[in-house]
């Protein structure tokens, strides 16, 4: 799970996912910078 606890009383879950090795896919990386965007922080 990727997520962001910048905010006092907000969380916000940018990504889940499960793993089945021990990187983590460029595409699942990309998908959760994007999302990190939109929400301004």
């Amino acid at each position: 799970m990727i997520y962001l606890a910048k905010f006092e009383a907000t969380v916000y879950v940018l990504h889940a996912f499960q793993k089945k090795t021990q990187r983590i896919a460029q595409a699942d990386i990309e998908l959760a910078a994007r999302r990190y965007k939109t929400i301004g922080a």
